[in-house]
């Protein structure tokens, strides 16, 4: 069984991080949630959901406490995705600091070579930004963006975030059904020969 960590942080997006956990559920995974206080006010905002309302998860640890597994490189985890990832907290992982549990988590990731995911969602990104998107990368994490795609026509935002969602899982090791681009062009799926 797989043991990840999902982080929620304040940035918008919180239905990713819902149907995230939804998706992983049935899967054969063990989830460990953290939630920042901006993050628990967005999700309110966003879904009308407190922390508790949200399934999926097998224990949720405070955001300030230090003692938690994740912590520690000892505690076993395969992977994490922070799901969405503010600005903050990127420039906190890109700058080494560990101002919270999140932060300190990421850092064990990145210490261990484990996979890191972090959904960043902001728009337009400024030079502070970009800078700290490859010095994660650079560091040995995965940076994808909040971006749904739309080639499978989702009837719902619903849909949307959960394919996405579904991109995450796969990224941290849990493989889960969604839309797959097939390739080819329009009306023909068979590979053609362009001279």
């Amino acid at each position: 069984m797989k043991k990840i960590i999902v982080a929620i942080t304040g940035a918008s997006g919180s239905i990713y991080a819902q149907e995230f956990l939804q998706l992983v559920a049935g899967e054969d995974v063990e989830v460990h949630g953290l939630i920042s206080s901006a993050g628990s006010k967005v999700l309110g905002l966003e879904l009308g959901l407190d922390v508790s309302e949200l399934t999926g998860v097998t224990a949720w640890y405070d955001s300030a406490d230090f003692t938690s597994p994740m912590a520690s490189g000892s505690a076993g985890y395969d992977a994490m995705a922070i799901l969405p990832c503010s600005m903050g907290t990127l420039a906190a992982i890109a700058g080494g600091l560990s101002q919270n549990l999140i932060h300190r988590a990421a850092d064990v990731m990145l210490k261990e070579r484990l996979p890191l995911v972090l959904a960043v969602r902001e728009t337009p990104l400024n030079r502070t930004h970009l800078k700290n998107m490859l010095a994660v990368h650079d560091a040995g994490a995965t940076i994808c963006p909040a971006m749904p795609a739309l080639y499978h026509q989702p009837d719902s935002i619903s849909t949307m975030a959960r394919n996405f969602a579904a991109r995450i899982a796969g990224l941290v090791g849990v493989e889960v059904e969604y839309p797959r681009w097939q390739g080819g062009g329009v009306g023909n799926s068979e590979p053609q020969n362009i001279e």
